[in-house]
């Protein structure tokens, strides 16, 4: 990640290489935590191994099937007739015939992008559930535990005694580690696909192909911002996890982070006509403050009462309007979880509603 970090300055992508470089202390800090204390039971980090070796065969794979295309097209001749190729060639001449990293993108690609940050609904699914639906973390250990004590075989040739196995039915623990469990699955399926495409080339990720991304010029030679944010989102969730800080100051940095965020963007690209320039030189508009602001606010609010809500959107708003060479995706989670938390602490306000 250091490496990666020195590549993007070297690009001269202060941004990015800040930001990757942020990523990779905190990556330092999850294998420190992992190979002292381990975040899961067993037997759930032989399911992580597992899960790392197929999204690494799945992604290599991939990767050699475009570098088979790649040779393919050079040796065709430069005025072939580009019309019956495959999707895969197509694809391939896309990401290749100019440069795909951009400084500006179209709305439309702006929303596809921004459509990642759909993942705080999963999270908020995953630890809470819906109404009358239990967490999709519950429902997965629980059919787990009837798969395992219906195949006690299987889980013996792997595992060893089934009675071995962690959590019992509606273990709210279970809860708890296979929401960490998902989010650092998450940042597997995404990294590895990262990693391919700043060292091979953006037409070798699988990630690419799948959403038609168009990257960011503060992209090059750096993660991308799915990375950011899923990387704060496990800091702040660690937080938790350790028990240093409340679950609901986690979910409300979280929705802020996914929603405020993107939806200061898409309205502020939309209908953002009168246009500010913050500090750092950025153009941004007020419509998009006033959106994102808003929203960060409303979260807050439905979650943690008026006085956090507040603190909430001044930290967003702040992030928003003084842009650093640290990616807000990657600070939004982090600040707004550590600077509510401080709030509870001096404050001594209660949380929530009830």
């Amino acid at each position: 990640m250091f490496y990666i970090a020195r590549r993007g300055y070297k690009a001269n992508n202060h941004y990015g290489g800040s930001s990757t470089l942020v990523c990779g202390i905190l990556f330092l800090v999850f294998g420190l935590y992992n190979l002292f204390i381990g975040f899961f039971s067993f037997p759930f980090m032989g399911f992580m191994i597992w899960w790392i070796g197929m999204i690494f065969i799945v992604y290599i794979g991939f990767a050699l099937i475009i570098k088979n295309v790649v040779k393919k097209l050079d040796k065709e001749k430069p005025n072939s007739d580009n019309s019956k190729n495959s999707r895969l060639k197509k694809y391939v001449i896309l990401m290749t015939k100019e440069n795909p990293y951009k400084k500006e993108i179209s709305i439309r690609m702006e929303i596809v992008r921004k459509s990642f940050h759909l993942f705080g609904i999963l999270f908020v699914l995953s630890y809470f559930g819906f109404f009358f639906l239990f967490p999709i973390t519950r429902i997965i250990n629980d059919t787990l535990i009837i798969f395992f004590k219906g195949n006690e075989w299987f889980y013996g040739l792997l595992w060893g005694s089934v009675q071995d196995y962690p959590y019992s039915k509606g273990d709210f623990q279970a809860v708890v580690d296979l929401t960490l469990f998902g989010l650092i699955g998450a940042l597997v399926f995404s990294i590895i696909s990262e990693l391919i495409r700043i060292f091979w080339g953006p037409e070798y990720s699988i990630f690419n192909f799948l959403t038609k991304a168009i990257l960011r010029d503060k992209e090059y030679n750096a993660f991308g911002a799915h990375i950011y944010l899923i990387t704060g989102i496990i800091f702040s969730y660690m937080l938790f996890f350790i028990g240093i800080v409340h679950i609901l100051t986690v979910t409300v940095a979280v929705l802020i982070s996914c929603f405020s965020d993107a939806l200061a963007a898409l309205i502020g690209r939309k209908y953002g006509n009168h246009k500010v320039k913050c500090i750092g030189g950025d153009i941004k508009s007020i419509e998009g403050f006033i959106a994102g602001t808003g929203s960060a606010f409303l979260i807050g609010l439905i979650v943690l009462g008026p006085i956090y809500a507040l603190i909430a959107a001044i930290i967003f708003f702040i992030l928003d309007f003084f842009p650093t060479i640290i990616a807000d995706n990657l600070l939004n989670p982090i600040l707004i979880t550590i600077g509510i938390s401080i709030s509870i602490i001096l404050l001594g306000l209660p949380i929530g509603w009830f």
